[in-house]
């Protein structure tokens, strides 16, 4: 009964123990990354100062912020940014499907790998700005055009790490879904997605980032609505406070994908603790 009582004390301080640790951690994390963006700002507004830059040139962080304030409280940083989110969201759902599926594919076929490896890794050379305006005069330029760079632009990073994944799968726990005559179904379910869930998540991080890059190419080239087209509009009138309101919202929609996903991993892998 003692032996029992103090296991189980122990058991709980040593939970304690870790929940404060990670509350630590975290907070040492979060007072890094303010601390970081304080100095970035306090530099910025430095050299603005001393520089004495025109606002074209190098706006302070102030002007910028109220230019930011303004766009978006008169509704105009929402409707380039909703157009933007809209492409990412298409980009990377067809990305990642096309990616997985053929990435698992390809990993179970190490012949269908050998074929059509030098063709996928011969369509990555090709920059995704090179192969946009063509693209765009097969596509147009309304959405799907964008949704398709997006999903270009994401699907090598993720299918080579579903490749990865897969094939990083123990044989041994193979053969031992065989002994037990599981199904290939449940082999996939049960072994497979799990085992190579952990390098899919850090694929989908490199993905998510990514696919920003590929809708603002894609706005680039042919658009008319987007944070992409409202750099681009800012560009021609000389509105530099503008354009880094729009790259702002750009950089804070990668950070919450990105968090996003991280917050998906841990919870989808709360069982490798």
């Amino acid at each position: 009964m003692f032996i029992d009582s103090f296991s189980k004390f122990y058991s709980l301080q040593v939970r304690r123990g870790e929940k404060q640790n990670r509350t630590l951690k975290f907070s040492l994390e979060v007072a890094s990354i303010i601390a970081g963006l304080s100095l970035t700002v306090a530099v910025w507004a430095l050299a603005a100062k001393l520089g004495g830059y025109p606002v074209f040139i190098l706006p302070d962080p102030l002007t910028v912020w109220q230019e930011l304030v303004k766009a978006a409280s008169g509704g105009l940083l929402w409707y380039h940014a909703q157009a933007t989110l809209v492409e990412i969201m298409g980009g990377l759902a067809l990305g990642l499907t096309a990616a997985t599926t053929a990435g698992y594919f390809l990993a179970k076929s190490p012949l269908l790998e050998r074929l059509a490896g030098p063709y996928i890794v011969a369509s990555q050379s090709i920059p995704a700005i090179a192969i946009a305006p063509l693209l765009i005069i097969w596509f147009g330029s309304g959405k799907l055009s964008k949704v398709i760079i997006c999903a270009l632009v994401v699907f090598f990073p993720v299918l080579v790490n579903t490749i990865v994944g897969i094939r990083s799968v123990d044989d041994g726990l193979q053969t031992l879904m065989r002994s037990l005559r599981a199904s290939r179904w449940q082999t996939f379910t049960m072994l497979e997605v799990p085992a190579a869930l952990p390098v899919l998540l850090g694929g989908l991080k490199i993905g998510v980032t990514l696919s920003v890059i590929g809708a603002v190419v894609g706005e680039f080239v042919g658009a008319d609505r987007g944070l992409g087209y409202l750099i681009n509009l800012s560009k021609g009138l000389f509105n530099t406070p503008l354009m880094f309101a729009a790259l702002i919202t750009l950089a804070a929609i990668s950070l919450a994908l990105y968090l996003l996903v991280s917050g998906l991993e841990r919870r989808l892998l709360a069982w490798r603790e």
